[in-house]
């Protein structure tokens, strides 16, 4: 069933009521789980992601499967596993680990954070992120890496910055070439399914992109207005995971003091 754009132009509303710069309702928790060295679960509207973070530990050769990366022995290796549940979806779909989305996931992941963690403190090591995707709703890859970031603070690993990222898109299909058609931020999975779309990663409060992918067709006038509203949408991330470190990082103080 195609999407019924009309609400856009008449009350400036989307279908879940929003306005076209809204983030969905986000909400974070970090150290969820005891027994890793740093955990996080995040949802950012009905997609539900948990990850946990071992290591900097004793380097493996070989990753089962995941996606690895390092600077040889005189940096740390980072690799990533993305697992995805099978009542994750609507089409309840069960994805093995050779498939080729998880693959390119834990690929843009790995990359991002190689360059991001400060690797060469920890030579012959590794440090694994594992991702499990609980629900999607659209943004999965924005939030397996702002759960990341979150698991990997939690962890204690050094870097120079938040990863945040968020997805943007377009109100116009490619086919319908409007070129009033305007952005859109933090798209549902009904959006995603019908329209234009990116997802960027930025890194701190800056404008630096570390990550950008894009797996539909756009008009390259659109382009522009979509990858400034998704830095801007990072912006707004950031703030809300800064909140959420702050926040935990008060507690663990006040209990020390009690």
């Amino acid at each position: 069933m195609p999407l019924d754009t009309s609400t856009y132009s008449l009350a400036l509303l989307r279908l879940d009521g929003r306005r076209w710069n809204e983030l969905r309702r986000m909400h974070a928790q970090i150290s969820t789980q005891a027994a890793a060295d740093g955990s996080s679960y995040l949802e950012m509207g009905n997609t539900k992601v948990i990850c946990t973070v071992s290591g900097p530990s004793e380097g493996r050769r070989g990753g089962a499967g995941g996606g690895g990366s390092g600077g040889g022995d005189a940096n740390a290796s980072v690799q990533v596993e993305v697992g995805i549940a099978g009542f994750s979806g609507v089409d309840r779909k069960r994805r093995g680990r050779g498939d080729k989305r998880i693959s390119e996931m834990q690929m843009a992941i790995t990359n991002a954070f190689s360059d991001s963690l400060f690797t060469h403190l920890y030579p012959h090591s590794t440090i694994l992120i594992t991702l499990h995707v609980l629900s999607q709703d659209g943004s999965l890859l924005a939030a397996c890496l702002n759960a990341a970031t979150l698991a990997l603070i939690d962890a204690g690993v050094p870097m120079s910055d938040y990863i945040v990222a968020c997805t943007s898109g377009s109100t116009s299909s490619y086919s319908s070439n409007d070129e009033a058609a305007d952005p859109l931020l933090d798209l549902n999975g009904l959006e995603e399914q019908e329209l234009p779309f990116l997802t960027v990663g930025t890194l701190g409060a800056g404008e630096k992109v570390s990550v950008l992918v894009m797996e539909s067709r756009v008009q390259v006038e659109r382009l522009e207005g979509m990858l400034a509203v998704g830095v801007d949408g990072c912006k707004q991330v950031r703030e809300i995971l800064d909140s959420v470190v702050r926040r935990h990082g008060k507690r663990i103080l006040e209990s020390v003091v009690t």
